[in-house]
């Protein structure tokens, strides 16, 4: 498991406002499926730990801000290329992308977006 970088990027994200939160995923107060790292009330950033069973389908679909993850635990196809523990995924804002846990277990990753995230389905 690679939780405890995650932990150290949250510290390294956050430091910039003037504040360290570290978050651990057995202790950390999850709304169904994600804990809410930071949400930037300026900008609406937001990062989030997010966690999703095995063979759970994100639908195709596109934000209009960009979207960064590190893959925590299992193992997750995006866009048909696949992402092991530790890997690192970079969506550009308004490019259609499907994930998929395609690990045995559940996959776990840190995400971030860097403006108010938005979710616009697309077509097939």
């Amino acid at each position: 498991m690679r939780y405890p970088v995650l932990i150290v990027m949250a510290g390294l994200l956050l430091a910039e406002s003037g504040g360290v939160v570290v978050v651990n995923p057995g202790t950390a107060k999850w709304q169904a499926e994600s804990v809410v790292l930071r949400e930037d009330a300026q900008t609406g950033a937001l990062e989030l730990f997010a966690r999703y069973p095995a063979g759970h389908v994100f639908e195709p679909h596109w934000h209009s801000v960009n979207e960064r993850m590190v893959l925590v635990e299992g193992r997750v196809s995006v866009n048909h290329a696949p992402l092991e523990p530790g890997g690192f995924a970079y969506l550009p804002a308004k490019q259609v992308h499907t994930m998929t846990c395609v690990s045995a277990t559940r996959c776990s990753f840190y995400v971030s977006w860097d403006g108010h995230l938005d979710f616009h389905k697309a077509d097939r």
